[in-house]
């Protein structure tokens, strides 16, 4: 069994974790019954403090993890950005994890990190939904990019950019659309390919998939071929960076982009401006992602009550040079 943490010890005390806190750290601060109560409460359950009158758990630190599916992807650099600052404004620690798009380097890293600090903010998780909410029932839990009843969660509307872009997409003349898909455990990948074909079928459009994919710009690259091969001549990838390396994999094969196949991305990435052509896309509000996200972990892990509902942030369609009229098939 694992250790009992200044969560349990407030709950069987009925006072709030900071209270925990400050009756070990700074005890003058504290009722003196309040005190005794919580000092009951922990032995009880065999909680038990550490050295220089610090709790064991580190939790009184004030930190929440924030943990990535990979950090060299450029899709997290915003989302980074703003977790940060909404934990410098709040007083709190922010630990950066990277799990390499691993369900189990995934879960290994939460199940390390759940004593050290008050609340994770899980981006993109590759876990399942049962492991998900085992580690929901034991910390205050936040997930963007993919929602669970038992969580609090921070979506981007992805299936209005996505009507929008294959809207845009079928205003230019074209008829076949292919879906470059992204992982397999990705829960963001399925969303999308839903709507893709949701849509292509309202507009009475060809939709066809390619992948699954890892989302880089390598894989791309090795799609275009794909791609050629099924005539389609417009291209919604899962991301930018899949986006990115199938302009270049389709311009390698002597396929013009965009005036033989239009391909339009999903984040708005800081690269989507400096590729040629310039890339259309589904920009995400990935700051206030972050932002929001950590915010709203911080309010559960002080006792807040997550709402049930997931919070779905806007997103838009940027067209720039990547996407043309349809003017002729690929052959």
């Amino acid at each position: 069994m694992s250790r009992p943490t200044i969560y349990d010890v407030a709950r069987e005390a009925g006072v709030a974790a900071s209270t925990v806190s400050r009756a070990y750290a700074r005890p003058g601060r504290v009722n003196a019954e309040t005190a005794q109560r919580v000092f009951r409460a922990a032995e009880r359950l065999g909680y038990r403090s550490g050295s220089a009158g610090q709790p064991a758990d580190r939790a009184v630190r004030h930190a929440i993890a924030l943990v990535v599916a990979d950090v060299t992807n450029p899709f997290y650099g915003d989302i980074i950005k703003g977790a940060y600052e909404a934990a410098r404004e709040a007083g709190y620690q922010l630990i950066l994890s990277h799990t390499n798009e691993s369900p189990k380097v995934e879960r290994q890293t939460i199940e390390q990190e759940l004593d050290q600090v008050d609340g994770l903010v899980i981006a993109s998780s590759r876990m399942t939904d049962s492991a998900l909410r085992m580690v929901a029932k034991q910390k205050a839990v936040v997930l963007l990019n993919r929602s669970i009843p038992e969580a609090n969660c921070v979506l981007n509307d992805a299936e209005r950019g996505i009507r929008r872009a294959v809207e845009h997409l079928a205003k230019l003349g074209h008829e076949r659309i292919t879906y470059v898909a992204g992982p397999e455990a990705s829960w963001s990948d399925g969303v999308r390919w839903r709507a893709v074909r949701k849509v292509a079928a309202e507009l009475r459009l060809e939709a066809r998939r390619v992948g699954p994919c890892e989302p880089t710009v390598l894989a791309g690259i090795s799609a275009a071929l794909r791609v050629a091969e099924l005539e389609s001549t417009a291209v919604q990838a899962y991301n930018d960076q899949l986006a990115i390396g199938i302009v270049k994999g389709l311009r390698r094969l002597g396929i013009d982009v965009p005036s033989q196949v239009s391909v339009i991305g999903f984040d708005n990435i800081i690269f989507d401006e400096l590729v040629e052509p310039q890339l259309t896309t589904i920009a995400s509000p990935l700051y206030r992602m972050g932002f929001t996200g950590v915010q709203n972990c911080i309010a559960v892990a002080q006792g807040a009550q997550p709402s049930g509902d997931p919070l779905v942030l806007p997103v838009r369609l940027v067209v720039r040079g990547s996407t043309a009229r349809r003017s002729r098939q690929v052959s």
